[in-house]
């Protein structure tokens, strides 16, 4: 995988990076209308702004990447490939962002339909991103969506690689119904956190960077872009 990354020309340019360009590039869907969001917005969505908006201080993008691939133990089972993963500036602080793209589309498999006949890989990688994310691997409910285990490490660890003060993973979703948000808030349970649309929770506190899980409500004019 390259590490060198060129300049967007415009939403187009996020096609190629899928991984099917042609099945994941519809309207209406999640990666046709994440790209056409970002791309009108110049820097960062209101609806980004305002979730991250910190102590009063205004969230900058200092640098986006769409789908950002986050390398993870049990290299047959694939990277974490994230929507958007960003770094941004909040007043003092720098946060390393993961963007997790939604209207319909479920986070894909529940933990114990992805743990069936789990191979030594995957029961690796489950181990890692427990401790990774300060969860107990004995007690993890198997009814969470595996995907958001995975999009919230990959925010710890890039937050490590680049020595920033804080993880962020949002989802952002541009369902008129916030379809799956009871799914999220099931998994900001784990962490205490009681979630909300439009609101940052800090969950990890403690943590040597601490880690904040948000939902941010996306612009429906993006799901005929």
């Amino acid at each position: 995988m390259t590490q060198i990354y060129l300049p967007s020309t415009g939403a187009a340019d996020w096609r190629r990076l899928l991984a099917d360009p042609i099945k994941q590039w519809e309207t209406g869907y999640s990666a046709k209308s994440l790209a056409s969001c970002w791309e009108a917005a110049e820097g960062l969505p209101k609806e980004i702004t305002d979730i991250l908006r910190i102590d009063g201080c205004e969230p900058e993008l200092l640098l986006a990447l769409p789908e950002h691939k986050v390398q993870l133990p049990g290299a047959a089972l694939g990277a974490s490939q994230n929507d958007i993963f960003a770094l941004m500036r909040i007043g003092s602080r720098t946060m390393a962002v993961t963007i997790e793209g939604k209207v319909d589309e479920p986070f894909a498999q529940l933990l114990g339909q992805w743990l069936v006949d789990a191979s030594p890989g995957k029961l690796t990688r489950l181990a890692f991103l427990c401790d990774v994310l300060g969860l107990e691997e004995r007690t993890l409910p198997h009814d969470i969506y595996y995907q958001l285990l995975h999009r919230t490490a990959s925010a710890v660890i890039e937050a490590e690689r680049f020595k920033t003060d804080a993880a962020v993973m949002l989802v952002h979703s541009f369902s008129p119904t916030q379809r799956w948000f009871d799914a999220f808030a099931h998994f900001a349970s784990l962490f205490g956190g009681i979630a909300e649309p439009g609101k940052l929770m800090l969950v990890r506190p403690n943590a040597d960077r601490p880690l904040y899980l948000g939902w941010a409500c996306g612009d429906a004019r993006f799901l005929t872009a």
